[in-house]
Parts: C-alpha cells; structure tokens; sequence
C-alpha cells in the first residue's frame, strides 16, 4: 500500500511497506533455443550419401538436413546454476552413436553449486561441453561452417564432474575434472576407472586468450586398458579490430598395448584467420593438418595412416544479429588414397556446404 504526501508542492510517494510493490524481479529461470540447417556436397559423390567417417558434423552429402537443433532450459541464481537442453540431428546421430537410448538425445544436463559465496569457485556435475578446443558443436559460434579435423576428433562433451575457479579479475581460469572417459555419457562397460582432465585459461589482455587443457584417461574395458595422454593449446588473438587469428594445437599418445611403455603418438596444428570488415560480413580461410600414422583417433589401415591436409575459405552474412548464413569450400588431401570417387580410391575431397542458423 502506497500514500501521497505533499510537502511544500512537491508530490511524494511513499511505500508503507518500505518496498517498491512494482518492483519487477527477474526470473531465473530462461528458455533459449538454437537450429541450423545445412545443404553439403561432397564432390566425390557418396553413394550412401555420408562424408568420410572422420566428419561428424554436417555429415550428410547432397540432401537438406538440420546438423543441431536444441531447446535449453537455464536456471541461475547467485549460489546456483543448472541447464538442460534437448537436442536431434545429424550432429547428434554421429556424436551420441555411442549413447543409449534416450540419453543420446541430452544435449546438456548439468547442476552447478557456488563453494564460496565470496570467490568464484563452482562444482559443476553431469553432461557438460568438452573442456578441450576452441570449436563447439554450435556452428554460429566457430568462425567456419564445418569443424576443423582437430574438434571432429577430440571430444565435443562429456560427463563427470567439475571444479572451477576464475580469479576476480577475470584473467584466470582453473579447471579440475573426473570424467567417465573421451567423449562418454555412460562409461565403458567393464572399464571400473575414472578419467581425468584440467584446463588452464589466461586473458593478459581483452584482445588475447591462451588455453591448456589436458586428459588423462582410458577408453576401453580393464581386460585391454590404454592409457591415454592428451595435450590441447590455443590461442585466439584480435590482431585488430577486424583480423582475428585462431592457432592450435593437439597432441596425443596412447599405449601400444596395456603393460607397455610404448607410445603411439597423434597430432594435429590448425590455423584460422577471420576478416570482418563490417558488422554483417565476415570472411575466414583455414588450414590443417592430421597426422595419426597408427590409427589410434582414425584408422585407415593403409601404409602411411591418417596424414591428411586440409584448406578451407568461409563467407558468412548476418542480415540480423541471431541469424547466420554461411558458405563454405572444403578440400581435403592425404598421403593415401583413403576416400572413394566412383568406386575408387582417391586421395582428395572436397565438399561446399552452406548453412542457416538461428539462436533464440
């Protein structure tokens, strides 16, 4: 209940509960959602119409089809944050083969707690995205249409538990994770241990980003265990107000066999630079290279493994803020003749692709 005094002319309002009844609060809780749409062709005309099995998004030739599609839910107070997202399509076909019923289809699912009321330290616990890379599967946010061979092979999220502190400054970022493996919602049957990662972020500047993360784990049941080390560093720097450079890189080793000290070895460098000379456009060209001579992350099963470079050049026009058309041309080329043009086999690929995406 409000009253009306009037002092000297001037109209006053006063609330007799000491509170502004119209007051709006805002609710904690938001919907948001996100879709793309895409159109792939891949010149070598697959006859099943998939990409090579190394391609996880966008994944689909010669057909229209949504590559993600998800509705999340976000609740976040001051002690308390928690999201849950559904999520369909091709992305998620490819990525959750792996999954069991339903839970190929939780995009996100994860509960936050605040430690400290008075530093920012936060335990986060369930299906969280993949502490590793600077892609996601959320293609309006990478600065090309398709992943790089770096994030199509490492993973995209995981399931497990979370410590995190950023300093009050925002400068640093520390990160302890116990995971059920790489890229696993349900751990792998028979395999009874836990794995692990950190990720170590700095900002010395608003125009710099160095990152390190870092796994440590096993993929397969206890009966054939192998160990696996996996590094991940890279940087995104604002060179100026419209270049942006992207540089990364992957390096991994795996076991030979359980018992052994000998080690496979993988590694992957990628370099992206984006121009966006005004707010509607950008350009962005990369450049790649794979090299898994042992077939740990891909296997081929010829001579020289998995050496593939890779060239791609993006356009991107944003008639609004939440909505992305893209462009992309693609080629990639091997040491061996790993992919297949008329029941052949080649060494290159090359596949355009076009995009639409919207957030809400």
């Amino acid at each position: 209940m409000k009253k009306v005094l009037l002092v000297t002319g001037i109209l006053y309002t006063v609330n007799v509960l000491g509170q502004d009844s119209t007051k709006e609060t805002k609710s904690p809780v938001t919907i948001s959602g996100y879709a793309e749409a895409y159109y792939s062709y891949d010149l070598n005309k697959p006859a099943d119409n998939n990409r090579p099995g190394f391609i996880y998004s966008h994944n689909r030739s010669n057909e229209f089809n949504v590559n993600l599609a998800f509705v999340k839910a976000n609740y976040t107070t001051e002690r308390v944050r928690a999201n849950l997202a559904i999520g369909a399509g091709t992305y998620v076909n490819a990525n959750y083969a792996a999954e069991p019923g339903v839970l190929k289809n939780l995009y996100e699912a994860n509960i936050g707690v605040k430690v400290n009321a008075k530093k920012n330290l936060w335990f986060d616990i369930g299906i969280l995205p993949s502490h590793i890379g600077f892609e996601s599967a959320i293609s309006k946010d990478c600065r090309t249409v398709t992943r790089s061979l770096m994030a199509e092979n490492s993973p995209y999220y995981e399931s497990g538990a979370k410590l995190t502190y950023t300093t009050d400054n925002g400068k640093w970022l520390l990160s302890a994770l116990a995971l059920n493996g790489w890229q696993r919602i349900q751990r792998v049957s028979r395999n009874s241990l836990m794995s692990w990662g950190t990720q170590v972020q700095f900002k010395p500047t608003d125009k710099v980003l160095l990152n390190y993360s870092t796994f440590l784990g096993t993929d397969k049941a206890d009966s054939a265990r192998l160990w696996r080390y996996f590094h991940n560093l890279y940087s995104v720097v604002q060179l100026s107000d419209k270049l942006e450079a992207t540089l990364g890189f992957d390096i991994g080793q795996e076991q030979v066999s359980k018992g052994e000290s000998k080690l496979n070895t993988w590694y992957t460098p990628v370099v992206i630079l984006r121009y966006a000379p005004v707010e509607q456009w950008a350009f962005a060209v990369r450049g790649e290279y794979y090299s898994d001579e042992h077939g740990v992350i891909i296997y081929t099963g010829t001579k020289n493994g998995f050496k593939t470079s890779g060239f791609s050049a993006n356009v991107d026009y944003l008639p609004v803020s939440n909505i992305v058309l893209r462009l992309e041309g693609r080629t990639l080329r091997s040491r061996d003749k790993i992919f297949v043009k008329n029941e052949n086999s080649v060494d290159d690929n090359t596949a355009i692709t076009f995009s639409a995406a919207v957030s809400f």
